[in-house]
């Protein structure tokens, strides 16, 4: 499993994130205060794209149900919420990252 360059600082907007896709995995890179993080994608509730979700602080909110992820750890701060039901969800993965120079590298498994 090696670092793969996979974007430049300088197409992820400060407070921002952009997807990708790296050996059939969703992954999302998001650029906040100066230092990037990579996730994945798609959310373990219900398939959710979090790239087009709410990003405030270290919190991204899935479109989709509102379940809430800590990006730089992927925890999950809390799941969806239906109506007066509040549920649980699985925390998502996190990928080790890199930069150097202008280059963001992200470790993923090619499987």
């Amino acid at each position: 499993m090696d670092f793969l360059s996979i974007t430049k600082k300088s197409e992820i907007p400060e407070s921002g994130m952009k997807p990708f896709n790296v050996y059939d995995k969703d992954i999302l890179i998001i650029g906040q205060y100066g230092n990037y993080f990579a996730i994945d994608r798609i959310c373990s509730h219900k398939g959710g794209d979090l790239s087009k979700g709410d990003l405030e602080k270290n919190i991204i909110t899935c479109p989709r149900h509102g379940s809430k992820f800590d990006i730089r750890t992927g925890k999950s701060i809390s799941g969806p919420r239906i109506g007066f039901i509040k549920l649980k969800t699985k925390d998502i993965k996190t990928y080790e990252l890199k930069t150097k120079g202008d280059q963001i590298l992200v470790k993923v498994k090619n499987t």
